[in-house]
């Protein structure tokens, strides 16, 4: 059996697999970065990115040109209640005023090839089974089955971040459970060939309906239409399971039924679909707790970061990378391991801080919109109050400025700050 050692393991080369690899060998540590599947390989995603998840990056180094093949955004069209209203991105001093686009076969394997620049060592094919465990219930390293023959392996270092997505198996054989007090939404989305293909605002629809019974039902989620730029639009839905019709209905049929309401020069019909329709979970407002424990560390969709808001979760996903990073690094220059695992129990506190309030408000927004009335009201008036839909943009993205922000800013800081932490 081969067996290879490090400083830390990172299992799944998603955004925040491949966040924490990068920031933690440019700091200097031996890191295995180990993905289950080969690149390019496909995940369900909208592709759009918020200027939060652009920061990130930026950060990493990522070449964001458009002759490197990224699509530049300027804002968010939002439609709802009869009305269309047209949000440029906020200018702010944290966060640049521009989205991106990308598909997510492509944008996972830039995110992993910069982390393996940096020093990362990246295993493709590499199926993680099980941890290994000290006699104190430590986790010491991961068994995994490498290549298309499934050779056995073992991986050891004395941290292992959890980046494996969901389904998280590596955190399930540790003990850690989804929480069931906390939302979670699922997204359904394909691709069309379109003449929107090259649309420079990323469009979201605040009303999505079941017609099937005697009376039209508003359901708690959004529609989106991204343009790719390559001649395709990704069209998709997001739901929250705040809403008795969650586990009723076939999402991808309400995605058809949406489609074919389209105008049909949009060329969102059946015979201009390029792919399946598939889904996939959206785990939010830290669903799985505690992000650190006996040597693991939680980060990503692993760590239920998606923002409850919005269902955005490549920002999260990467900033809970650099964040877990930046953590480990400090960790690994202690002196005892009391004192490194002193610094390691703070990387919760350091994420309840950073979004923990936050994410109750989210909780709170989606109990409130789990209400039909409620959604049927916010569509309706909100929408005819420019002022008040840009403060929406702000809260509903996460894009402020900490601090020297507008007044909008600091409303939204502060509620954020008296709300409990999540």
């Amino acid at each position: 059996m081969a067996e290879h050692h490090a400083d830390v393991i990172v299992v799944g080369a998603g955004p925040a697999g491949s966040a924490a690899a990068y920031h933690l060998a440019r700091s200097g540590l031996d890191v295995l970065l180990l993905e289950k599947t080969a690149f390019p390989r496909e995940k369900v995603c909208g592709d759009g990115l918020t200027p939060r998840a652009t920061k990130q990056l930026v950060a990493m180094g990522i070449d964001i040109s458009e002759e490197a093949g990224w699509l530049r955004n300027k804002g968010l069209r939002i439609i709802g209640g009869g009305q269309r209203l047209q949000l440029d991105w906020p200018e702010l001093a944290s966060y640049p005023d521009y989205g991106l686009v990308r598909k997510r076969d492509d944008f996972d394997e830039q995110l992993a090839r910069q982390a393996e620049k940096a020093g990362a060592r990246l295993y493709e094919r590499c199926n993680v089974g099980g941890p290994i465990l000290d006699a104190a219930g430590r986790i010491t390293g991961v068994e995994a089955k490498l290549g298309e023959d499934k050779a056995p392996a073992t991986f050891h270092a004395p941290i292992v971040v959890a980046a494996d997505g969901n389904s998280t198996r590596l955190s399930l054989k540790m003990g850690l459970h989804r929480r069931e007090d906390r939302p979670m939404g699922v997204a359904v989305r394909t691709y069309f060939t379109s003449p929107r293909h090259d649309d420079d605002y990323l469009e979201s629809w605040l009303e999505l309906w079941d017609r099937r019974g005697p009376q039209d039902r508003l359901l708690p989620g959004y529609g989106w239409i991204f343009g790719m730029g390559d001649g395709t639009s990704n069209v998709g839905l997001g739901i929250l399971n705040s809403s008795k019709a969650f586990r009723e209905l076939d999402w991808r049929e309400v995605l058809k039924a949406w489609c074919a309401s389209m105008p049909s020069e949009w060329g969102y019909t059946p015979e201009n679909m390029t792919c399946p329709i598939r889904g996939a979970a959206l785990p939010m407002a830290f669903n799985r707790k505690p992000h650190y424990t006996r040597g693991l560390l939680l980060v990503g969709d692993a760590g239920g970061l998606v923002n409850p808001f919005n269902g955005e979760g490549i920002a999260y996903a990467m900033e809970s990378g650099q964040i877990a990073a930046e953590v480990i690094v400090q960790a690994q220059a202690r002196q005892t391991p009391s004192q490194r695992e002193l610094a390691l129990r703070r990387y919760p506190k350091v994420l309840s801080d950073t979004y923990g309030g936050y994410y109750t408000m989210g909780r709170a927004f989606v109990k409130l919109i789990g209400n039909p009335k409620v959604m049927k009201l916010a569509t309706e008036r909100g929408l005819s109050h420019p002022l008040l839909m840009r403060f929406t943009l702000k809260m509903l993205a996460n894009l402020t400025d900490p601090t020297g922000g507008d007044a909008m800013d600091r409303i939204i800081n502060g509620l954020a700050k008296v709300a409990p932490r999540s």
